[in-house]
């Protein structure tokens, strides 16, 4: 077993540090999510965690980790009557972003479930976690199914193992860490609302800082027993602080000012439900233990509020967490002001509120100030704001058009709800819930052998399999003789996620302001959609010469939303080179994800100019779309009284459907649903 990296060895990260402190300290904090950039020591600060947890009692020889004071009584290992304990260290249990459901939460021996009544259980890793740390690295990533086991379990504080009729349970309750990278993606709102606490962690911009850590991380892979030795006092020392303020955390007062602070704070933030407010009192309370206090200050309170409240303030995937602290502190003052405030919770010797509280290094300010994305400067003014004049499609740009002019970015229009837009067939991709696939969660669809381990049982095909055999088999009992070639698996059908391709013309057709918001404002609500049905999504843009990457694909639908709205418009129409980039894009990202679907969106009013024979180029690179299979829909941005039809006729060479803006609304009269048609069915 590898020597893990000394927790106190790490280098700043004062948030991250603190917010696993306090959840060692009282892990009813409900865990911590570590959001940052890749290479800022997420995982070592999560995995060097484990060596500071106070030991756990446990039942010996028991799988599920009774404690012996008050033993589970539903364990299938059980009963556990005047069982005597052995400590050993606590757990720190690592989900892999691929695990099936069965190593997640374990799996029954269905053959000897059904001919012997025997619940023969292999436990899962909710199993191994109980009473200890379940850490999710990449959580963003993980599998929507899996995402629902860990729902209940950590709601519950116990899983349901139930296989036709047969069932298992058993306790789970664990310290749940994840950690991720924001830019491959957001978290579903119920995960996200599950998590106690959220740090934001970048890394250092300050040049001693950075060369403190290479030095110690070069010193710890040198020798990693050695290195560890030499931080093991501050180790021991920061282990027994831990236990010290667990000892101290019945004894912490929280009295009625604070949880008026703590009540005014979640209702100023309009935050959802009440799991805030309990969040932040279990905080509060901790950070007054790790102090060494007996009693929670406003200081607490608002530690708590930043480590506790930014993730939960999130409307959409669009928003970026964090928390206006100018406002926190008015609304702290303003609830201490209507309780009457005593001496008692701030003095003199106190520290600065806007200092962040907290009595040693262990503590930070909260979430740090949010970047402004991926905005760009403004490209000047020298856009015009009339709407292009109606020119025949390939026709060259006239000299002095105010199309032909870049202008700077212009806001969206408000998203609104989509109708769905799907690929035919069925395919066998990611999780997902945009089109019809072979999954293994879903309605029941026929049976099959096996292939490999049996995971969802036709208990009808199974019986039906070994009804003929029995007399054979010298049945004699009640009983069915069932053997392993008789078990059938169920097949189902579910949703899979895709690839969305979005391909967007950003040309000077496209400039007048008003319609360019709209289309922006259509994009922007294709991709609420596609967040929500847990697409990869990809952005191309093409204007002036040629056509760019602005986005290659990924689960970040934030990242294209900020790109979107930095997108800047002029220029001709090189509509054959936009088509071609999306032709790359989808010949790598299959050869990278072969089961992920691409659907391709292309937001154009269909015009093609620049170069020879504009029209005949968009056509030619449209029918490579058409003969790979390619699913599409072109959305129809023309607009006036003068209609050319060109996005129509683009559909019909890509072989697919053409909408426009006002149908693709959701509440739209011209129909409840709009199917993509398949690359070649309409030939």
């Amino acid at each position: 077993m590898s020597t893990p990296y000394p927790f106190t060895a790490i280098v700043g990260q004062d948030d991250l540090r603190l917010g696993l402190l306090l959840n060692a300290v009282s892990p009813a904090v409900g865990g911590v999510l570590v959001r940052g950039e890749k290479g800022t020591a997420k995982s070592t600060a999560v995995r060097a965690l484990a060596a500071l947890m106070p030991e756990v009692s446990v039942v010996p020889g028991c799988r599920f980790s009774c404690d012996p004071g008050s033993p589970d009584p539903a364990c299938p290992d059980g009963p556990h009557a005047d069982a005597a304990g052995v400590s050993r260290a606590a757990r720190t249990v690592e989900l892999p972003v691929g695990a099936s459901e069965d190593r997640l939460v374990g799996a029954l021996d269905i053959e000897r479930a059904l001919s012997e009544g025997v619940k023969a259980f292999e436990p899962g890793l909710l199993a191994d976690a109980h009473r200890g740390i379940l850490y999710v690295d990449e959580v963003n990533l993980l599998h929507d199914h899996l995402v629902d086991l860990l729902l209940d379990a950590a709601a519950m504080g116990a899983s349901y193992v139930e296989r036709e009729g047969v069932s298992v349970r058993h306790a789970a309750r664990f310290l749940l860490v994840g950690t991720m990278n924001p830019e491959e993606g957001e978290l579903r709102p119920q995960l996200l609302d599950r998590f106690g606490l959220t740090v934001e962690v970048a890394a250092s911009r300050d040049t001693d800082e950075r060369v403190e850590v290479v030095r110690r991380r070069l010193a710890y892979d040198d020798d990693p027993e050695g290195f560890a030795a030499r931080w093991a006092t501050e180790e021991s020392a920061l282990r027994e602080r831990i236990a010290t303020a667990r000892a101290l955390l019945p004894q912490v007062l929280l009295g009625d000012g604070v949880l008026r602070q703590i009540a005014a704070t979640c209702a100023a933030f309009e935050v959802d439900g009440m799991r805030a407010d309990i969040v932040m009192a279990r905080t509060a309370t901790a950070l007054a233990a790790w102090a060494g206090r007996e009693e929670v200050t406003a200081d607490d309170v608002r530690q708590a509020a930043l480590l506790a409240l930014p993730h939960r303030r999130r409307r959409n995937p669009f928003d970026a967490p964090g928390l206006d602290e100018d406002k926190l502190d008015q609304t702290l003052d303003e609830a201490a002001g209507d309780q009457g405030r005593s001496d008692e919770g701030r003095n003199d010797d106190d520290p600065d509120p806007d200092g962040g509280g907290n009595d040693d290094g262990g503590g930070g300010g909260g979430v740090p100030p949010q970047a402004d994305g991926d905005r760009t400067p403004s490209q000047g003014e020298g856009g015009s704001d009339d709407t292009p004049s109606q020119a025949p499609a390939g026709a060259p740009d006239a000299p002095g058009r105010s199309a032909g002019a870049e202008q700077q970015p212009v806001a969206s229009a408000e998203p609104f709800r989509t109708k769905m837009l799907s690929v035919p067939g069925l395919g066998e991709g990611a999780a997902g819930r945009r089109s019809r696939a072979r999954t293994e969660h879903g309605r029941t669809t026929g049976a099959r052998r096996p292939q490999g381990s049996l995971t969802k049982l036709h208990l009808a095909a199974t019986v039906q399999a070994a009804a003929p055999h029995q007399r054979a088999r010298g049945r004699s009992g009640r009983g069915l003789v069932v053997r392993r070639d008789d078990l059938r698996q169920a097949t189902r059908e579910g949703r899979e996620g895709n690839l969305v391709l979005f391909v967007v013309d950003a040309s000077g057709s496209m400039a007048a302001r008003q319609r360019m918001s709209a289309v922006k404002g259509a994009v922007l609500s294709l991709l609420l959609d596609a967040y929500q049905r847990r697409d990869k999504v990809g952005l191309v843009t093409f204007r002036g010469k040629d056509a760019e990457v602005a986005l290659p694909p990924t689960s970040s639908v934030d990242a294209a939303a900020s790109r979107l709205e930095s997108l800047p418009t002029g220029g001709r129409t090189p509509l054959a080179a936009g088509l071609l980039k999306a032709h790359d894009v989808l010949r790598v990202e299959r050869l990278r994800d072969p089961s992920r679907r691409p659907l391709l969106v292309v937001v154009t009013d269909g015009r093609a100019t620049g170069g020879p024979e504009p029209v005949a180029l968009a056509g030619r690179a449209a029918r490579l779309h058409r003969a790979e299979g390619t699913a599409s829909v072109v959305v129809d941005c023309e607009s006036g009284y003068v209609r050319l039809g060109l996005a129509g006729e683009l559909a019909r060479e890509l072989g697919g459907t053409a909408v426009t803006l006002d149908e693709l609304r959701a509440d739209s009269i011209a129909g409840l649903v709009k199917d993509v048609t398949a690359a070649g069915r309409a030939a």
